[in-house]
């Protein structure tokens, strides 16, 4: 078998494995292994043809992982504030006060369809329905919100 084929053997299989992991160096491997590929059809020995491989794998890697990078943060990555989850995504979010929530009392609001029992502790006044809440805690399943 010519080693060229091998190369493209091997450089398909890497963007294959590319796909399937999404670890930039394997597709920057692949990039390598199109440099042996010409290398072979250059007519140059083995060696030659690995040494060829590594610097193009190599200057494919310094060249595409800032692009990569930049994409990622981009279009990849969530905000901080998305990828939180349970209760602590709650935190921030507003809220919509359903029945009033008396000074030192509980009163209750509406998240996303959903009903929460709140308190207001800096509340020196009656928050009334409708009013827009901000919830900055949680104890359990009741949100401590601020107005």
């Amino acid at each position: 078998m010519d080693a060229w084929i091998v190369w493209l053997i091997v450089g398909v299989l890497l963007v294959a494995l590319e796909v399937m992991s999404q670890m930039v160096w394997t597709l920057c491997m692949a990039v390598g292994c199109m440099g042996g590929l010409i290398a072979s059809l250059c007519g140059v020995d083995a060696g030659v043809q690995i040494i060829v491989m590594a610097v193009t794998s190599i200057v494919a890697f310094i060249a595409l992982m800032p692009l990569f990078k930049k994409w990622h943060e981009k279009h990849g990555r969530l905000s901080p504030r998305d990828d939180r989850t349970g209760m602590d995504a709650l935190l921030g979010r507003k809220a919509v006060v359903t029945e009033a929530i008396m000074p030192g009392m509980m009163g209750r609001a509406r998240i996303d369809g959903d009903n929460w029992q709140v308190k207001a502790p800096g509340a020196d006044a009656v928050v009334l329905p409708g009013s827009e809440v901000s919830v900055t805690a949680y104890d359990g399943n009741i949100l401590t919100v601020a107005i």
